[in-house]
């Protein structure tokens, strides 16, 4: 497991600063708009070294016929990938990526990751297979947007990320040596190594939506994973009540801006600073002190409801 969590973190970093030279030699740069949180040079790499790190640990394993998780989750999160860096470099129409997210839920759905219990949530517990696939895919696709509409300033994204893992391999049966723990432990160490990069005053790497698409693909894999292995033994916690307390902040945002867009009559998908994130900026706060504020909030949060839940 050392070695896996070490080479996690030395592959990321390598691919971080080689692709960061390859994005400023050809000028790849994220171009500053009017709806943009920085000022200086960026490069949207962020993804492309976590992917990397993935692909590679999973590869060597593959290749020693040694599964250390479920190798098929590789294909759906590709895409993902895939699509979200074509996005970084070329832009892509929200409606072509809208499409790519609901194919990559139906393919985890058919995987065998969907909610298959409400955990009693308003009393419900199993749910029919047809109502499960259609919820699970709008999961899947909302956790997904709802990640990538998070990714406004510097290390806020990845810090949700991070913290959402966190509690699913502690809320897990598993073992963090066991299935999707592993996925998500190579995850969390190749995300670490960004902030870095991200919270850098100058020559900055983002995400990107390749990073953001791909963290919002494991996070909905988490979630519909722990949902599916709590039992009357733990925390008695409703499925979307365990949702939203592993991932508040990227939820609770994507409906305020929703909500605040539809109300204007404007597209869900159309960006504006109008997040959570970029109020606090208007108040005054550094990007620095916003993630502060966001992070430790949601996190007192979040361990409150874990702790009232389970007594």
């Amino acid at each position: 497991m050392a070695t896996i969590g070490f080479f996690s973190v030395i592959i990321s970093v390598l691919v971080i600063t080689l692709s960061q030279k390859y994005f400023v030699k050809h000028k790849i740069f994220d171009h500053i708009v009017s709806r943009s949180s920085h000022s200086v040079i960026a490069t949207r790499n962020g993804g492309l070294a976590i992917f990397s790190s993935l692909f590679l640990i999973t590869i060597y394993y593959y290749l020693n016929s040694n599964e250390i998780f479920d190798f098929s989750l590789m294909i759906p999160l590709g895409i993902l990938f895939t699509i979200g860096l074509y996005d970084d470099l070329y832009q892509v129409d929200f409606k072509l990526k809208f499409i790519f997210q609901i194919i990559v839920a139906k393919i985890l759905v058919d995987q065998g990751f969907y909610i298959e219990n409400l955990n009693g949530f308003f009393g419900f517990y199993e749910i029919p297979y047809m109502i499960s696939q259609f919820l699970s895919i709008f999961l899947i696709v909302l956790l997904v947007n709802a990640l990538n509409f998070s990714d406004g300033i510097d290390g806020l994204a990845i810090t949700e990320t991070i913290k959402g893992l966190i509690l699913v391999i502690f809320l897990s049966n598993d073992s963090i040596y066991e299935g999707v723990n592993i996925l998500l432990f190579i995850i969390i160490l190749s995300t670490i190594p960004l902030y870095y990069f991200n919270l850098k005053k100058n020559n900055k790497v983002f995400l990107g939506d390749s990073g953001s698409l791909l963290l919002g693909g494991v996070i909905s894999v988490a979630l519909i994973n722990l949902s599916n292995i709590i039992d009357s033994s733990q925390t008695q916690i409703g499925t979307p009540w365990l949702i939203l307390i592993c991932f508040a902040y990227p939820i609770i945002d994507l409906f305020h801006v929703v909500i605040k867009r539809t109300i204007r009559k404007n597209s869900p998908f159309k960006a504006d600073k109008e997040h959570i994130h970029h109020l606090l900026l208007k108040r005054g706060f550094s990007h620095f002190k916003t993630l502060l504020v966001i992070s430790l909030s949601t996190g007192i949060i979040q361990i409150m409801s874990i702790y009232l839940f389970a007594n």
